[in-house]
């Protein structure tokens, strides 16, 4: 029995490449005149997509067109399929097609200007699919397709992007890993022959000179690097083919220390892959392409945005991809409640195959009945996006066993303040937008007594934000948390989420350090077993940037303390707050004491911004007395 043929030309191209795509089909049976193809390229519309095409046959560019066996053009027409994004692309024959005889569907220029045609996809896909689907008899009653393959490789190489830890320890080894990218961010090998990568950082090892080739899978691993001395560093590597040079974030050397720096994404999505289509692609671009070290899943709880189906594949992938040491998955899921009371939520367990909380059972569709019924070791319940009008949350009934940490920031802005009060990237939306809610501001939540660490979420156009996406919605970077743990394992990063022991960033890699008479970002102290705090709070930070630092701000009650002049992309600062605490306290709403507290907030020059995790301390009743020691001058700036 004769069989059908489907074959590209080419078989094969380079993400992003403009030219003229050619499907072949030899089909295997008699086609009659007015039979009906649909031709499917499987393109969502994105910018990162295959481009779609146009049907206008006198148009000469980006063309769509069926070519017969005899050479005649035949146009098609455009199908909308409700339930899809982009159009399939339809063609009547006008004339019978035997047995045997090929057609061919061309995408492109027809006079074959390479400046004309169409786009490839600027995502690497190996045997990337096509569809061709025939109806015989021209009534719509389309069969199994005919698929054509073709290999979408990395093309050429522009970007060496180097993967390293933010924190170590003065002589113990630590792995790199450099990724050869082409300028889509796709893995490749496609540099010129004989290109050569030289390695080096600051206080070079005499015994360490490294030449790199270009490997064939687009990556190499660097064991067992160590640095001497503590410092900031930053790897360097040269394409001594091109003289490029490229620096990896910054890495600080600490002499000892029991903490490592973890980067994350707690919730947000990915405009490359869709984590409800595809969890275990998903979570390999995080993991591998986005070289995050943990991640937590953020379907929203609706069956309509996430089915029983859905939710049972999400936990099965964040099982498996979760590992010890390389890569932690965690189980989340968005669920949003009435505004201002409850507003947005991301709850993120810290076990495996537990259920999604669907706010339409009555047992879930409150966060008291939630509370009530679930355990703060295990459910982690993070306000989202709480300045924006619809999900705002007015923090009047805050459960701090729950809610240990805030989300201030995400890709459609920060919560942290009002626009009106200074926020570098306030929520701002036109008429379809979403505007702010000053009643969901995170420094009013502070003022109040509130206590809570601060991450950071990501890009996000499902449930709440689905709208914002067409909308004239003013829209930033992903955001990136850090996590400062014991361990890269889920305990030990929950354990550092409830105790606070995080920091916010809007996507870069900032490292931030600060601490109050030697407690670092999330805690808090007293003055009855700190008597000293009440007169003088020894203030010591630091913060190194990806680029050029341009303000540094010591937040105290919601105010600029201090603001640094850093040196370039780094500074370290020690401050004395010798302001009486009874004087600069704060009345707290509930049981606490009187309070202050301090938080680091950070911008660089290309406007990315980080912000530690406050710390509290308390003016306790019993302390010492408050009569102040006499003293002279004004405030003490050492260093």
């Amino acid at each position: 029995m004769r069989r059908s043929i489907s074959y590209c030309e080419p078989n094969a191209t380079l993400a992003g490449d403009i030219s003229t795509w050619k499907f072949i089909y030899t089909t295997a049976v008699n086609l009659p005149k007015g039979a009906r193809l649909r031709f499917d390229i499987n393109s969502k519309g994105r910018p990162i997509d295959w481009q779609i095409p146009q049907t206008n046959l006198k148009e000469k560019s980006n063309l769509i067109w069926l070519e017969l066996p005899g050479g005649k053009e035949v146009g098609g027409s455009e199908i909308q399929h409700p339930q899809l994004f982009t159009p399939s692309f339809e063609f009547v024959l006008p004339a019978e097609v035997k047995s045997g005889e090929t057609l061919s569907i061309l995408i492109g220029s027809p006079e074959g200007n390479p400046t004309k045609g169409n786009a490839c996809q600027k995502i690497v896909q190996r045997r990337r699919p096509f569809q061709l689907y025939i109806d015989p008899k021209g009534k719509g009653d389309y069969k199994d397709p005919e698929i054509f393959n073709m290999d979408v490789r990395g093309n050429k190489l522009t970007t060496l992007r180097i993967i390293a830890p933010s924190l170590v320890n003065r002589n113990k080894r630590f792995d790199v890993i450099v990724r050869f990218e082409d300028m889509h961010g796709n893995l490749t090998s496609n540099a010129p022959e004989g290109t050569l990568i030289d390695l080096s950082y600051e206080h070079l090892r005499e015994n360490l000179n490294w030449k790199l080739f270009v490997p064939e899978t687009g990556f190499i691993a660097l064991p067992n690097l160590y640095f001497n001395e503590p410092g900031i560093y930053k790897i360097q590597l040269k394409n001594l083919k091109s003289q490029e040079q490229f620096l990896s974030p910054p890495i600080k050397c600490l002499p000892e220390g029991s903490l490592s720096l973890y980067w994350g994404l707690l919730h947000g999505e990915s405009e490359r892959i869709d984590s409800s289509e595809n969890m275990e692609s998903f979570l390999r671009h995080i993991r591998d392409d986005k070289a995050l070290q943990f991640y937590v899943s953020s379907n929203f709880e609706s069956e309509e945005e996430t089915s029983n189906d859905v939710w049972k594949l999400v936990s099965q992938q964040i099982a498996e991809f979760n590992e010890e040491d390389r890569f932690v998955a965690m189980l989340g899921f968005q669920w949003q409640g009435d505004a201002k009371t409850e507003g947005l939520r991301h709850f993120l367990y810290n076990k495996d195959q537990r259920p999604i909380l669907r706010r339409k059972d009555t047992k879930n569709n409150s966060l008291k009945k939630i509370y009530k019924t679930n355990n703060p070791k295990e459910l982690l319940s993070i306000p989202s996006f709480t300045m924006g009008k619809s999900t705002c949350f007015d923090f009047e009934d805050h459960h701090p066993e729950f809610e240990s940490v805030v989300e201030i920031y995400n890709a459609w802005g920060s919560s942290e303040c009002s626009s009106k009060e200074g926020n570098p990237r306030p929520i701002s939306g036109g008429k379809q937008g979403m505007s702010e809610s000053a009643e969901g501001s995170i420094q009013k939540a502070l003022n109040r007594g509130c206590r809570f660490g601060f991450v950071a979420g990501g890009y996000d156009d499902r449930g709440a934000y689905q709208d914002l996406f067409e909308a004239d919605q003013t829209q930033y970077s992903p955001g990136l948390t850090a996590i400062l743990s014991k361990e890269h394992n889920r305990v030990s990063l929950v354990e550092a989420l409830q105790a606070r022991s995080c920091y916010a960033t809007t996507g870069e890699k900032i490292i931030l350090g600060l601490s109050v008479a030697g407690f670092g970002i999330g805690s808090e102290m007293d003055t009855k077993t700190r008597p000293g705090l009440e007169f003088n709070r020894h203030i010591v930070g630091y913060a190194i940037g990806t680029t050029a630092l341009t303000e540094i701000s010591l937040i105290r009650n919601g105010k600029v303390l201090r603001s640094l002049e850093p040196d370039g992309d780094k500074i370290e600062f020690t401050i004395d707050d010798m302001d009486l605490l009874s004087d600069i306290a704060l009345e707290s709403t509930g049981e606490k004491p009187p309070f202050v507290y301090y938080y680091l907030r950070v911008m660089q020059k290309d406007g990315h911004i980080a912000w530690s995790s406050p710390i509290w301390v308390d003016l306790s009743s019993s302390s010492a007395s408050t009569s102040a020691p006499k003293r002279s001058g004004s405030r003490k700036k050492v260093g």
